[in-house]
């Protein structure tokens, strides 16, 4: 594949200042450098997840005024929230994908709780709205979750696999676990990389270079530039990653380019 798409994770969990003006404009700086995704998570300004989409929407609104960037609302993280809950966000105007977490999970110290009861109702929440799943996949059989869930609700195609690596308790990010991951998805699939923990960029350029369509990058994963120094903003992530994607022969996704690939309605 040769346009990549790149997807911008802008906050950390463990950021308790979340200011939706701040946030909106680092996202929007990161669009001058590439960025064709944003992945937002529900949280108030002390970085708490939650249900009320107050402060989500505060964030979104500038982004959708002034750029053509594609919202990605996060189902996800690990909290005390229902499922009904967490689907908050899909309600939201502006939102056209939606990440979709399909089994559970340990992240560090916690369990991150995906019963497929609650993987169904997301699923056919994310369904109705017409919205776009990003399959998270921490584990294999995550895969074989999707390939069941298949079976039953009529997700849109092609199916966007985000192979997530480098979570303590989960996946190693190492380049045999990344081509076991790949080996294991549909052959017609479109997927992508987040690189959890990430030091360097040696395991994102391998999965370019294996075919991936979308790359992670941001603080939600990673404040590290390289093995040494740390960066304020996530743009300076963004360039360095357009700087590689572009230096393998690769060309960086506008959003109208990625809603196409991705088959955005």
């Amino acid at each position: 594949m040769d346009n990549i798409i790149i997807s911008v994770a802008p906050v950390s969990a463990a950021s308790t200042n979340v200011k939706p003006n701040q946030i909106a404009q680092d996202v929007l700086d990161c669009v001058e450098y590439g960025a064709s995704i944003v992945h937002l998570h529900v949280r108030d300004q002390q970085g708490r997840l939650t249900q009320d989409v107050t402060d989500f929407e505060a964030t979104i609104a500038p982004i959708m005024k002034n750029s053509r960037l594609i919202i990605q609302a996060s189902t996800g993280g690990v909290s005390n929230l229902s499922i009904k809950q967490r689907c908050a966000p899909l309600y939201c105007k502006g939102v056209e994908m939606a990440s979709l977490n399909v089994g559970s999970v340990n992240l560090g110290d916690a369990v991150y709780l995906n019963p497929m009861k609650d993987v169904e109702y997301c699923s056919n929440e994310i369904v109705k709205q017409g919205i776009i799943p990003e399959f998270e996949v921490f584990e294999l059989g995550m895969v074989n979750n999707i390939a069941l869930l298949s079976q039953t609700i009529k997700f849109s195609s092609p199916l966007l696999y985000n192979i997530v690596l480098g979570h303590r308790g989960s996946t190693p990010a190492t380049i045999d676990a990344l081509i076991a991951m790949r080996q294991y998805l549909p052959k017609d699939a479109l997927w992508g990389i987040t690189h959890f923990g990430r030091r360097d960029f040696g395991l994102i350029a391998a999965a370019v270079g294996m075919g991936a369509v979308e790359v992670r990058i941001g603080f939600e994963d990673s404040y590290y530039i390289d093995r040494q120094q740390t960066v304020t903003h996530n743009h300076l992530l963004v360039k360095k990653l357009a700087q590689l994607i572009n230096s393998m022969d690769k060309k960086v996704a506008t959003p109208d380019e990625a809603r196409r690939l991705l088959n955005i309605k």
